[in-house]
C-alpha cells in the first residue's frame, strides 16, 4: 500500500519508485513533488502502456526535497548514475572518455592522457571517441613537438635522459632550452589540437625563414619537414566547417520502444569522434522528456560539455538544464534545434547514423543463430545477449575475475570488465565466482538474456544461488572443456562437440573471456614481478628513491654499490644505506 500522496510536500525534489524487494524502479525530479506524485498514482493518470506497467511494479515510494529545480536536476543526475535503475534511461557504456591534458599550471607543461577532468586551470582537448584518433595526435605530436615526456618536478637541474639522446624532448631537465623557447613548442601543440591550421603553419614558415636568415640551414629545413608534415595530419583530419567551434551534435532514431542515439563530437570546426548508444525498452514516450533524460545522464559523465549542443527537439526543463550544464562547463550552454544551415545538416548526418546503428543492433544475428541456442539449451527466450563470467588465478596469487558481453552484432567492449578479488584468501574457485558474479549482476544494466559460467555444475550451482539472492532470474549455464559441454539448470548436459554454429558461438564467448581474464592476471602478475625492489624497503620513499636512480642510473648499479658509497648521497645515512643494500640484495 502507497503512503497517503497528501502528506508529499509541494515543493521541488527527486522521487524514488521501488519495488517489493526494495529494488529502485525509476527515479524521477520535480518543480511540485506531490502534483508529480498524483500524475502516476490518480485514477484518472493519462499513462501509457509502459508507464503504467512499471506504475504496477512500484509497492514503495520515497522523496528527497531540494530548494530549487536544479539542485533537484544534479541530485537526479547523482543518483541514476549511482543506482542505474531499470527505467530510467541507462548508458551501457559506464567508461570516461579519455581526454588530452597539456599541463600549463606548471612550469614545464607535458602532455598526458586523462580520464579525470578536474577544474584545475589546466587545458583540456576532448572527447577522443573511438581513443584511436586521440593516440594518433599524441603520437604526431611527439614525434614532431620536442616537449618532455617525463613526470619529475625539475625543481633542481638533471642529466639528460635518453628522449633527448634521441631528439624527443629540449632537456629543460639540464637547462638546454629557456623557458620561453619552450612555451613557443607548448603553443605550438595547442595550435595544432585546435585545428588552428593557417596559424600554426605561419608560425612555423615564419621560424623556418629566421633560420635560413642566419644561416642555421639544418635548423630551417627541419621546420620545412614539420610543415610538410603537418599539413599532410591536416588534410587527413574530418573538417566539418570551421566556423562551428566546438559542437556535440545529438542524432537520433526510434521505432517502438527501442531507439538509438549517435552523438558527433566536433572541436574547433573538427570531428574528433563519434559515439553510438542503443536504448531498449524506455518508459518515456515524449521526445523532449527522452532527449532531457539522455543529455542528463550522458553529461553526469567525466565529460566537459561544448559551448553548443545541437538536437532535434527541445529537452524537457530546458533552462534547468543549460543551468546544470554550465556549472560542468564552467561558461555558457546552448542547445539548439536548428532548423537550416549548416548545423541542421550536421543534426541529419548524427540522425542518419543513429538510423544505421539502429538496424545494425536490430538486424537478426547471422544465420539466425540467436534462435538455434534457445532450441539446443531449452532457453525460454531467445537471448539477445549473452554475458559470460570466468576467474584466474595461480595458488592464489593476483586473482582475478572477469566479465565480457556478447550481442548479435559481435562482442561489446564496452561492457567488458576486469575484478580484483577482494574477499576470498588463497585458492577457491567457488569463492571467486561467488564474488564476481554478485559484483557485476548487481548492476542491472550489465545483466544479459543468458549468463554463461567458465565451469562445471558446482560453478553453475554458486551462480544460480548468487543470482538467487539478487532476484534475477535470467537464463544461465554453464561451459566445461575436455569434452565441451554445457551444463543447465535442469540438470541436463549438452553435447558442445558436433561444431554446429550455435556450439562454435557458445565456446567462442566462453574461451574469450577466459582469454580475458588470463590477460589481467598475467598484467597484475608481470606488474608484481616487475615491481622495483627499491618500493619494498621501508624508509625509501619516491624521493629517496630518485635519488638513488639520479645518482647510480639503475637498479643493477645500485646493487654493486656498497653502504658506503649509498650513505654519501644527500639525504642518506649509514643505517638507511644498509638496509637498501640488504633490500635490493634480496629483491
Amino acid at each position: 500500500m502507497l503512503p497517503e500522496l497528501s502528506n508529499t510536500p509541494l515543493k521541488p525534489g527527486v522521487y524514488i519508485f521501488k519495488d517489493r524487494k526494495e529494488r529502485i524502479l525509476y527515479i524521477g525530479k520535480a518543480k511540485n513533488l506531490r502534483n508529480r506524485l498524483r500524475s502516476y498514482f490518480q485514477k484518472s493518470a493519462d499513462l501509457d502502456q509502459r508507464k503504467a506497467a512499471m506504475v504496477k511494479m512500484v509497492k514503495d515510494f520515497s522523496y528527497i526535497v531540494t530548494d530549487n529545480e536544479l539542485e533537484a536536476l544534479i541530485l537526479e543526475a547523482n543518483l541514476i548514475k549511482q543506482h542505474k535503475p531499470k527505467f530510467n534511461i541507462i548508458l551501457r557504456d559506464d567508461k570516461n572518455y579519455p581526454y588530452i591534458r597539456i599541463t600549463i599550471k606548471e612550469e614545464w607543461p607535458r602532455i598526458e592522457v586523462i580520464r579525470r577532468i578536474q577544474k584545475d586551470g589546466n587545458l583540456y582537448f576532448g572527447p577522443y571517441v573511438p581513443a584511436q584518433a586521440m593516440w594518433e595526435a599524441l603520437s604526431f605530436i611527439r614525434k614532431n613537438f620536442l616537449i618532455r615526456t617525463c613526470r619529475y618536478a625539475l625543481d633542481k637541474p638533471m642529466r639528460p635522459c635518453v628522449q633527448y639522446q634521441m631528439k624527443r624532448c629540449p632537456a629543460p631537465c639540464a637547462g638546454l632550452i629557456s623557458r620561453k623557447e619552450y612555451m613557443k613548442i607548448i603553443k605550438e601543440v595547442i595550435l595544432f589540437l585546435k585545428g588552428e591550421k593557417k596559424e600554426l603553419a605561419a608560425k612555423l614558415e615564419d621560424t623556418m625563414q629566421r633560420l635560413s636568415d642566419e644561416m642555421k640551414f639544418e635548423e630551417a629545413a627541419m621546420i620545412r619537414d614539420r610543415i610538410i608534415r603537418l599539413r599532410k595530419a591536416f588534410e587527413l583530419q574530418k573538417v566539418v566547417s570551421p566556423e562551428l567551434g566546438d559542437i556535440d551534435v545529438i542524432g537520433y532514431y526510434r521505432e517502438g520502444d527501442n531507439l538509438a542515439f549517435n552523438i558527433l563530437f566536433v572541436r574547433g570546426g573538427v570531428l574528433i569522434g563519434a559515439k553510438d548508444f542503443f536504448l531498449d525498452k524506455i518508459i518515456a514516450s515524449d521526445e523532449s522528456e527522452i532527449m532531457h533524460g539522455f543529455i542528463e545522464i550522458f553529461y553526469a559523465k567525466e565529460i566537459i560539455p561544448p559551448e553548443i549542443i545541437l538536437v532535434n527537439a527541445m529537452p524537457d526543463d530546458a533552462k534547468a538544464l543549460k543551468k546544470w550544464l554550465k556549472n560542468r562547463r564552467g561558461a555558457k550552454i546552448t542547445i539548439e534545434a536548428p532548423k537550416d544551415g549548416k548545423k541542421f545538416e550536421l543534426l541529419n548526418m548524427a540522425n542518419e547514423n543513429a538510423r544505421l546503428h539502429f538496424h545494425q543492433k536490430n538486424k537478426p544475428a547471422k544465420d539466425d543463430i540467436l534462435p538455434l541456442i534457445k532450441n539446443i539449451l531449452h532457453l525460454k527466450i531467445v537471448p539477445k545477449s549473452i554475458g559470460a563470467f570466468d576467474v584466474s588465478t595461480i595458488q592464489g596469487s593476483e586473482s582475478v575475475g572477469a566479465f565480457i558481453y556478447w550481442e548479435a552484432d559481435g562482442f561489446n567492449k564496452d561492457m567488458y570488465r576486469h575484478l580484483r578479488i577482494k574477499g576470498v584468501q588463497g585458492v577457491d574457485d567457488y569463492a571467486m565466482m561467488h564474488e564476481i558474479v554478485g559484483r557485476v549482476l548487481s548492476k542491472e544494466h550489465l545483466v544479459p538474456d543468458l549468463v554463461v559460467i567458465d565451469g562445471g555444475k558446482g560453478q553453475l550451482e554458486v551462480a544460480r544461488s548468487v543470482m538467487d539472492d539478487l532476484g534475477i532470474n535470467t537464463e544461465l549455464i554453464s561451459i566445461a572443456k575436455k569434452p565441451d559441454r554445457a551444463f543447465l539448470l535442469n540438470g541436463e548436459i549438452v553435447d558442445l562437440e558436433d561444431r554446429s554454429k550455435e556450439s562454435l558461438l557458445l565456446k567462442k564467448i566462453r574461451d574469450e573471456v577466459h582469454r580475458f581474464a588470463i590477460s589481467f592476471h598475467r598484467k597484475l602478475r608481470d606488474k608484481r614481478l616487475m615491481e622495483s625492489p627499491l618500493e619494498k624497503i621501508p624508509g625509501i620513499g619516491k624521493k629517496r628513491r630518485l635519488e638513488l636512480l639520479r645518482h647510480f642510473g639503475s637498479i643493477e648499479n645500485i646493487r654493486k654499490a656498497s653502504a658506503d658509497d649509498i650513505a654519501k648521497i644527500k639525504g642518506f645515512n649509514r643505517k638507511v644505506a644498509e638496509m637498501v643494500v640488504e633490500g635490493v640484495r634480496k629483491g
